[in-house]
């Protein structure tokens, strides 16, 4: 390998030491702590791919980056690490893996401190960070080989087999001998997590796997994704795409400027949402009136249809009261909020619903 064609970047950091990578350089993540948000929801330590406790991260300069960051991440979970760009996901996710030092709190990676235990748990942690970096002259396999080469635990005697089988289960085999140049974006994201798979491991985490894929290379990570999931590896992914986390993710946590927002299953994120009464009826002054005699709060009036936060009320009730007040129903829905809506009044910012 000539000395005149440096790689692009270091390979993943589940192949070097933690130590060759320098401590405190330019935040990867912005964010500001400081406001007032929902506190994330504490989980039991057992049974934990990842956790964290008090995690910080301040900058020189002064910007704290992450604050007071508490993680849970269940093993054998896919856990959607989602926030706005900017909220500290990048930066955590440095930290879990030792590239950056925190500025307080710990780190436990499958039971085990980092950065002490780093040498013993990072070979058992596959890792996508900040997008694919491999040589551009050489083949997909070629990298592969290079990556396998420089990690200490590997045996070289079982490269070749074990480079095919990750080429195979990313389905980059039939392209190995392809340079990595004249790779699509979607096949590049596909040969990075295949680097994370050259060994068994116990956990994946990935930054932002599909940013600036197409569709069709966003499909197919995902559902290599999924594929890697079902075989009881941990899978933590950070995504500001709420279609990425809806269709790959059982639990989810929520950043916002540096701080944990929400933190729990899917279903529980859904069911923060209060329920509200739709009605359509050709009589929406009358309805309005009614529905706040009946106690329902809230009550909006717009278009042809009378809202109100539902609660405790019983909507087969209203709608009876409706029609014995002599109110026409046109028709009647009791919807939750969406996830996005969810994650504004989480966040205060938009996301990228559809990716």
């Amino acid at each position: 390998m000539s000395a005149e064609h440096p790689p692009p970047a270091t390979v993943p950091p589940d192949t070097v030491p933690p130590a060759t990578v320098p401590p405190d350089t330019v935040p990867a993540d912005r964010g500001q702590s400081g406001l007032q948000t929902l506190p994330a929801r504490p989980v039991a330590q057992a049974g934990l791919a990842v956790s964290t406790s008090g995690l910080a991260k301040r900058f020189r300069g002064g910007q704290l980056a992450v604050d007071d960051l508490g993680l849970a991440v269940p093993r054998g979970s896919v856990y959607g690490f989602l926030g706005p760009n900017g909220s500290g996901k990048t930066t955590t996710i440095r930290m879990l893996l030792g590239l950056i030092h925190p500025t307080q709190g710990s780190v436990e990676l499958l039971g085990a401190a980092i950065p002490a235990a780093a040498a013993r748990v990072l070979p058992r942690v596959g890792s996508l960070v900040e997008g694919p970096a491999f040589y551009p002259y050489l083949s997909g396999r070629g990298n592969l080989a290079r990556i396998d080469a420089a990690d200490r635990t590997a045996d070289p005697r079982t490269a070749p087999a074990r480079i095919d089988a990750a080429l195979e289960r990313v389905g980059l085999l039939a392209v190995a001998r392809k340079r990595y140049r004249a790779y699509s974006l979607g096949m590049k994201q596909r040969l990075a997590i295949a680097a994370g798979l050259l060994q068994p491991r116990e956990l994946i985490i990935l930054d932002e796997p599909t940013n600036g894929l197409d569709p069709q290379g966003t499909r197919e990570v995902r559902a290599l994704i999924r594929e890697i999931a079902t075989g009881g590896v941990t899978v933590l992914v950070s995504s500001h795409l709420l279609a990425e986390v809806e269709q790959i993710c059982s639990h989810v946590g929520v950043m916002r400027t540096g701080r944990l927002v929400f933190q729990g299953t899917l279903d529980e994120l859904r069911a923060m949402g209060t329920r509200r009464i739709v009605i359509r009826t050709a009589q929406p002054g009358e309805a309005a009136r009614l529905l706040g005699t009946l106690g329902l709060a809230d009550v909006r009036s717009a278009n042809g249809e009378v809202s109100a936060q539902l609660a405790d009320h019983a909507p087969e009730r209203i709608c009876r009261e409706l029609v014995l007040a002599g109110v026409g129903v046109a028709g009647l829905d009791t919807p939750r909020p969406s996830l996005e809506d969810l994650f504004v009044r989480l966040t205060g910012e938009g996301f990228d619903v559809d990716g």
